[in-house]
C-alpha cells in the first residue's frame, strides 16, 4: 500500500484530539470525543492522551494477533487503555475520554476493516464506492443537536443548549439506549461495523474524521467519488485545504449549520 495522510487541529493553539497511525500492514484513526470545557469528566488525562493511547495499543494488537477479530483487538486494547488511567480517574464516569475508531488491516488475501462512531472509511472498488461508519445513531439527540445549530454560534443560548446536547449523549452512550463508542468498556467493540473485502476488488480506501468528511456530508463539495479522485491525485492535505477554505467563509455556521465552525480533521489515504 501507499499511503498518504494529513491532519490539523481545530485551532493552531489547541491539541488535536485526532489521532492517526500506519504501518505496511494496518492503520488506526481515532477522532476523540471533544466535550465542553465546563463538562467534567472524572480523568486527569484528557482526550487527546486517551486516543494516542488507545490508537497505538489498537494498532499493536492488529498486526500482532492475526487470531483475534478486529472487534476482539479493539475491546483487547480499550481494556489495556483503561489499565493506564490509575486509580484517580473514574472510568465509569459518563464522560470518561472517549473516541471513534476507523482500523483496518491485510489478512491473507483480503482487508479487514473496523468502523465505530460516526468516523468513515471510503472503500474504492475500481470505482464503485462504498461509505461505512455514522453507524451509531441517537434518535433521541438529533432534536437536541438541531436545536444547537439553529443558534448563533459564541451565544449565551448556544453555550447552554450545547451542553444539554452533551449531557444527553453522555447519559446514554454505552448504555444500550444511545450510541456506543470506545471509552473504558471493552464491550463497545462488540457494537463495531466490521467485514472485509478481498484486495483484488480494492483500489483504495480513506478514512476520515467527521472533521475532513465535511467535504462531502456538510459542504457538499463534491460526491465521495469526487473527494477519492482529489485525494489520488492531490492528496489529503488538498482535502484539508478546501474543507478550511469553506469553513472560513461561514464563521457563523448560517449557511451550513453545524456544532464547531471549525473542527479537528484528519485523512488517511492508501492506494494499492
Amino acid at each position: 500500500m501507499r499511503i498518504e495522510m494529513a491532519g490539523e487541529a481545530q485551532r493552531p493553539e489547541r491539541v488535536s484530539e485526532d489521532f492517526a497511525v500506519a504501518t505496511p500492514e494496518a492503520l488506526v484513526l481515532l477522532d476523540g470525543s471533544s466535550s465542553p470545557a465546563a463538562m467534567e469528566s472524572g480523568c486527569e488525562h484528557g482526550t487527546a492522551w486517551y486516543a494516542r493511547r488507545l490508537g497505538v495499543h489498537l494498532l499493536a494488537r492488529l498486526v500482532d494477533r492475526a487470531d483475534r477479530t478486529m472487534a476482539q483487538c479493539l475491546s483487547d486494547a480499550i481494556a489495556e487503555t483503561a489499565s493506564l488511567h490509575g486509580a484517580r480517574c473514574d472510568l465509569s464516569h459518563p464522560n470518561t475520554p472517549a473516541a471513534m475508531v476507523v482500523a483496518v488491516r491485510r489478512h491473507g488475501a483480503a482487508l479487514q476493516y473496523l468502523v465505530l462512531g460516526d468516523s468513515l472509511l471510503v472503500l474504492d472498488r475500481f470505482g464503485s464506492i462504498a461509505v461505512i461508519g455514522d453507524n451509531q445513531p441517537f434518535p433521541a439527540g438529533e432534536r437536541l443537536r438541531r436545536e444547537v445549530q439553529a443558534t448563533v454560534p459564541g451565544s449565551p443560548e448556544r453555550l447552554t443548549l450545547h451542553m444539554r446536547y452533551a449531557l444527553a449523549v453522555r447519559a446514554a452512550r454505552n448504555t444500550e439506549h444511545g450510541p456506543w463508542i470506545a471509552a473504558a468498556l471493552p464491550r463497545a467493540a462488540e457494537h463495531a461495523e466490521t467485514g472485509s473485502v478481498p484486495l483484488s476488488e480494492l483500489r483504495a480506501f480513506a478514512a476520515l474524521s467527521d472533521g475532513a468528511s465535511r467535504y462531502v456530508e456538510r459542504f457538499d463539495l463534491g460526491g465521495w467519488p469526487d473527494a477519492m479522485k482529489l485525494l489520488d491525485d492531490r492528496g489529503p492535505a488538498e482535502l484539508l485545504r478546501r474543507v478550511r477554505e469553506v469553513e472560513s467563509t461561514d464563521p457563523a455556521c448560517a449557511r451550513w449549520p453545524r456544532g464547531k465552525a471549525r473542527d479537528d480533521a484528519t485523512v488517511v489515504y492508501a492506494r494499492f
